[in-house]
C-alpha cells in the first residue's frame, strides 16, 4: 500500500506539471521570433498579424508593444497606436511615452497616467513575471528532488511546507500578478457622468488619450476613478487595456 508521503508527492508532481503546462501555453516563442524577423524585413503587415494574435492572448512584451505602435501609426491608425503605447506605459512608465501619446491624440495634458511607487513595483514584477515564475519553478524542482532523495527520513509535515508554499507562489504569480485594471478613452467626445444613466450629472467632457481606472462594471457602464473621484463612463467610449 502506498505511503501517505508517496501519495502526497505524486499529487504534488501532477499539480506542478499542470502549472508548467499553463505557463508553456501562454506564449508561442517561435511564432514571435518569426514576427520579429518579418518586422526586421519591413514586412509590417504580416508581423502585425502575429503580434496582434498573441496580444489577444495576453502575450506581449514592451518591445513588441512598441513595434505594434510603430506599425499602426505608420498605417494611420492612431487609436491603436495610442492603445499600444498606453499599454507599454504600464510596463515601462516614462515621460517620452507620455509625450508621444500627447502627439498622437493632440492633447496638452493627460489624466490617468500617474504611477505611485507601489504601482511601479507591481509593474516591475509584472514585466518580469515569466522570469519570476521560472525562478520559483526551479526552486520547486529542487525542493521536490530533495524530498524524493530523503525517502522515509522526512516524516514531519514541516518538511513539505516549502514545496507547498512554492506551488502557491507560482500559482498566484502566474494567475494574479497583472497590471492595473484600466481603460483608454477612444471616442470623441466622451462624457464622464456622476451616475450610470443618461440623466447623470456631467463630471467632465474628455477627448481620446486619457485613461480611467475601472472599479466595476454595470450594464453598459463602467464605474471608474476619475481625478480621484468615482464616476461613470459608457463602455463603448473606452477600450480596456
Amino acid at each position: 500500500m502506498p505511503s501517505p508521503k508517496s501519495i502526497f508527492l505524486t499529487k504534488l508532481s501532477i499539480f506542478f506539471f499542470l502549472i508548467l503546462q499553463s505557463i508553456h501555453c501562454q506564449a508561442n516563442v517561435p511564432q514571435l521570433l518569426v514576427a520579429d524577423s518579418l518586422f526586421a524585413q519591413r514586412s509590417y503587415k504580416e508581423a502585425l498579424e502575429i503580434y496582434q494574435a498573441n496580444y489577444q492572448l495576453g502575450v506581449y512584451s514592451p518591445s513588441m508593444l512598441l513595434k505594434m505602435a510603430f506599425i499602426t501609426e505608420g498605417i494611420g491608425d492612431k487609436e491603436m497606436a495610442t492603445l499600444y503605447l498606453s499599454k507599454y506605459y504600464d510596463l515601462s512608465p516614462n515621460p517620452q511615452t507620455i509625450t508621444k501619446i500627447k502627439s498622437l491624440t493632440g492633447q496638452s495634458e493627460l489624466v490617468g497616467y500617474e504611477v505611485s511607487d507601489a504601482m511601479r513595483f507591481v509593474l516591475f514584477l509584472t514585466e518580469f513575471r515569466e522570469v519570476l515564475v521560472s525562478a520559483l519553478t526551479l526552486f520547486l524542482v529542487i525542493s521536490l528532488i530533495l524530498l524524493w532523495s530523503k525517502g522515509r527520513k522526512l516524516t514531519e509535515p514541516r518538511f513539505y511546507w516549502p514545496s507547498v508554499l512554492l506551488i502557491v507562489l507560482i500559482f498566484v504569480t502566474n494567475n494574479f500578478l497583472k497590471s492595473q485594471n484600466a481603460a483608454l478613452v477612444t471616442k470623441s467626445p466622451t462624457l464622464i457622468v456622476s451616475k450610470p444613466s443618461a440623466g447623470g450629472e456631467l463630471v467632465d467632457l474628455v477627448e481620446p488619450g486619457h485613461r480611467v481606472k475601472i472599479k466595476s462594471s454595470k450594464d453598459i457602464w463602467y464605474e471608474v476613478e476619475w481625478k480621484e473621484k468615482i464616476a461613470y463612463i459608457r463602455k463603448d467610449n473606452v477600450t480596456r487595456l
